[in-house]
């Protein structure tokens, strides 16, 4: 049975929807297999560094689907290397962030990035929605504190990783709205090859923060497990530059950073048993209904792509 040109128009309207919600899914497994790589001995800082290498082949890829055409004006050069840098730089900051403060109060904040994004295209870029839409974002938004919510290292001296915490919120949250405000004019392609250079020019300073004195596991299980699992969040990066490419990024922001934890911890349920406390448990139900109204919420304003 063919499909009605009402359904067949919807479905070509709403390609941000399938980037978005393939990064929610990748996102979502990496989230569950990232703390594998320190568990078994390989430190964050160099699991930085094979993140960034990680980054490499999709940018590759993309870039021969494309025919070799990386655009080479300062517009996409500037616009590519701040939104892999505030990404980078952001997970750089983290590092510090969780050896001087409680982790279980640094994940709640730099979980509100969305709302940096939300606030920023809301006034530049004057991006609106409705109802359903707007409920999901404000349910979205008070999920996502819940989600993050774990206690952690760090001995939480002063307040310097409160404003470090900010920062790094700040970081992400701008650096998703550039990455709308640069679909608008530079070819996403283009967008991730310059966002994976921004991720290499700081390997040198993950390297000089990795502690070189503790054992390090450089066996299959060390920087190869890192690499397997760090490829997910890297495609997961690539398709989420594509859904900000064609939607609006007051709605892939925190339709993105609410899902992505519904699946992670779908998958501790069912692979390791882990039940959700009563707060994540709330969370992940606000959450769940945040990600159905945003992905339900009715196309209005549909992009124009990029030739």
């Amino acid at each position: 049975m063919s499909a009605t040109p009402a359904t067949a128009t919807s479905a070509r309207r709403r390609p941000w929807l399938i980037f978005a919600l393939t990064t929610v899914l990748l996102w979502g497994v990496w989230g569950a297999l990232s703390p594998l790589s320190a568990a078994r001995g390989f430190p964050d800082t160099l699991v930085y560094c094979v993140w960034a290498l990680t980054m490499v082949p999709p940018a590759l890829y993309i870039l021969w689907r494309s025919g070799w055409q990386l655009e080479r004006s300062p517009r996409a050069i500037i616009y590519g290397l701040t939104i892999g840098l505030l990404g980078a730089g952001g997970q750089m900051l983290l590092f510090h962030t969780l050896t001087i403060g409680p982790a279980y109060f640094v994940f709640p904040i730099i979980s509100l990035s969305p709302v940096v994004t939300i606030a920023a295209s809301f006034v530049l870029l004057r991006e609106r929605t409705g109802w359903q839409g707007t409920l999901g974002i404000v349910l979205a938004l008070v999920a996502l504190p819940m989600l993050d919510l774990s206690f952690g290292r760090g001995a939480g001296d002063g307040l310097g990783w409160f404003l470090q915490s900010l920062l790094i919120m700040l970081a992400w949250g701008v650096q998703a709205f550039f990455m709308k405000l640069a679909n608008n004019s530079v070819r996403a392609e283009s967008i991730f090859a310059y966002m994976t250079i921004g991720a290499l020019l700081l390997v040198p300073v993950a390297l000089a923060m990795t502690d070189w004195s503790q054992p390090i596991n450089t066996g299959l299980d060390g920087p190869w497990l890192a690499a397997a699992i760090q490829l997910l969040n890297a495609v997961g990066a690539l398709t989420l530059v594509y859904a900000f490419r064609y939607g609006k990024a007051m709605v892939v922001a925190p339709l993105s950073n609410a899902g992505a934890p519904l699946v992670t911890a779908g998958l501790a349920l069912l692979f390791a048993g882990v039940m959700p406390g009563p707060l994540k448990a709330v969370g992940l139900v606000l959450a769940l209904v945040a990600s159905l109204l945003l992905v339900l919420e009715p196309e209005r304003d549909p992009q124009t792509p990029l030739p």
